[in-house]
């Protein structure tokens, strides 16, 4: 990728407004090869599909001047939220280096047509899918208030996500994961909930999820913003020349309310 991914998490913002255009057929290659090569460090398949909306019945109410839909899959296997978060965005955050637009759907789609189209079995979900085209120069007065409405823009303070060594002291925005943390603070989530806290002891990093949301036939959507983070935290790791893992060390913190571990990252030095 020629794009910094940190650039391209700064600039990438969600888009329901698009231009009409049909994807060349250049760029439409790209995105295979980029839906085919998408993974995950937890080892789960998340199966995508390129799905054209006349074709299935595929409908967004929020969604104008776009006929194509990125949908994905996974089987309710260990970490299957995680895993479809983490690899959606990395396939949003690439296909945005290609000048293509996407937002993820979860309540506003037909959501029966979807998961006939990528045919759903029963051990499966398809927690959310996105349109994806060239995005239109300018939005769509819903799609603006909608945003508005979201505070889509605004992030939690750095102090108020990340910790150091427990949940009473703030980790300092010097810290050495302090880069792959803010990249981490940017990714979109559902109502824009911001649902990861982190607390870093020495070289491992432990994620968190604040549960506000109550689980759906889905699944913890809130697990899938945390897929999500993960997915920035850990590309920006990547591009840093930092190499790490994603296991299960759960330091045994006292923890605030409704506050449950989720996975920790160990960087190797």
């Amino acid at each position: 990728m020629s794009h910094s991914i940190k650039d391209t998490i700064r600039k990438r913002k969600s888009v329901r407004t698009f231009d009409g255009r049909k994807i060349t057929a250049e760029d439409k290659n790209k995105l295979k090869e980029i839906i085919r090569t998408a993974d995950n460090p937890f080892g789960v398949s998340v199966d995508f599909m390129l799905l054209e909306a006349k074709e299935n019945g595929l409908s967004s109410p929020v969604i104008v001047g776009c006929e194509l839909y990125l949908a994905a899959k996974v089987k309710r296997v260990k970490h299957y939220e995680l895993a479809f978060g983490y690899s959606f965005e990395k396939v949003c955050l690439l296909a945005h280096s290609l000048g293509l637009g996407t937002v993820m759907l979860a309540a506003s789609l037909n959501r029966a047509a979807f998961e006939k189209a990528i045919n759903v079995q029963v051990d499966e979900v398809m927690p959310v899918a996105s349109p994806v085209g060239y995005p239109a120069n300018k939005r769509s007065i819903r799609e603006s208030l909608m945003r508005k409405g979201l505070k889509a823009d605004e992030r939690l303070p750095f102090e108020k996500l990340f910790f150091e060594n427990d949940f009473s002291h703030g980790l300092s925005n010097g810290n050495t994961f302090s880069d792959s943390l803010q990249m981490a603070r940017l990714a979109p989530s559902a109502g824009n909930k911001q649902p990861w806290r982190v607390v870093v002891i020495d070289n491992t990093v432990h994620f968190y999820e604040y549960k506000t949301m109550k689980d759906s036939p889905l699944g913890d959507i809130q697990k899938v913003d945390i897929g999500i983070a993960l997915s920035h935290f850990d590309l920006t790791e990547k591009e840093s020349g930092h190499s790490g893992r994603f296991a299960e060390c759960d330091p045994q913190l006292a923890l605030p309310e409704n506050m449950h571990y989720i996975i920790s990252y160990e960087r190797k030095e």
